[in-house]
């Protein structure tokens, strides 16, 4: 069963601070290129930053952060990007787990792992082991991930538990088995780098989520940034099917 069920079924919290921050990292190529820096450099300084946005959702009250981390099209990129790509993986996971564990940070790592190397897939098994019982921030890093792969996946196993279903079913004999039922759907989703889509990133959980797009480079993205992402949701009304009106009347009713 679901620990959350979605926006379109029950209405859910609104607070100032969004209880959960779903990121596109995009820019890290163009930041190398804008130094005739080589395009790795990019993916290195924005490892780098991952640090600071954990510190910085960790100080504001964040409750989860989900990063797109490599998608299942990312694939398609130069052979030696996806290579270096994965050497930083394993090398970020080798160097940082030990760090979210002492900040109380959970790490989970989500999307098709069976086409990663061994070392990479145990690593990952270790870090969530290790960091289960961690209750500050809930990390999430989506690996060969696709919104669509997602659904499908989640389609696939609830008919084979429930092979019933194949005569009808809801949302709710859904959302248990998607990648993110472990949490509330995002309340703020950001895209650095200047690109206004989701690109296939958390197609169901999006549905009713504030967008931010700033043209903003992931290294660049410091506090400073997150924060001006953070007013702008901040601004937003979000009624979820209701009027402007009712919103005054019962908040959250």
């Amino acid at each position: 069963m679901a620990i959350f069920s979605s926006s379109t079924r029950q209405l859910p919290d609104v607070a100032a601070v969004p209880r959960h921050v779903a990121v596109i990292m995009d820019g890290n190529g163009r930041w190398a290129k804008k130094r005739f820096l080589p395009r790795v450099a990019g993916h290195v300084k924005g490892v780098e930053l991952l640090r600071e946005m954990v510190r910085a959702c960790l100080e504001r009250g964040v409750q989860y952060l989900t990063l797109f981390a490599f998608s299942s099209e990312n694939w398609r990129r130069p052979q030696d990007e996806v290579t270096l790509l994965m050497q930083l993986f394993v090398k970020a996971l080798e160097q940082e787990v030990e760090k979210l564990d002492r900040n109380g940070v959970r790490l989970r790592v989500i999307g098709d792992l069976a086409p990663f190397e061994p070392r990479l897939r145990e690593l990952i098994s270790q870090a969530e082991e290790k960091t289960a019982g961690n209750t500050r921030l809930d990390l999430t890093i989506a690996a060969n991930y696709g919104g669509r792969w997602d659904i499908s996946q989640a389609v696939n196993q609830m008919l084979a538990a429930q092979p019933e279903k194949r005569a009808g079913w809801n949302e709710g004999d859904l959302e248990p088995h998607l990648s993110m039922s472990f949490a509330p759907e995002p309340d703020l989703f950001i895209r650095t780098g200047g690109e206004e889509r989701i690109s296939n990133f958390l197609l169901w959980q999006l549905a009713y989520t504030e967008l931010y797009f700033t043209p903003t480079l992931w290294p660049d993205f410091d506090t400073t940034e997150f924060d001006k992402a953070i007013v702008s949701y901040q601004k937003r009304e979000r009624r979820f099917g209701r009027t402007s009106e009712q919103l005054v009347d019962k908040p959250n009713a």
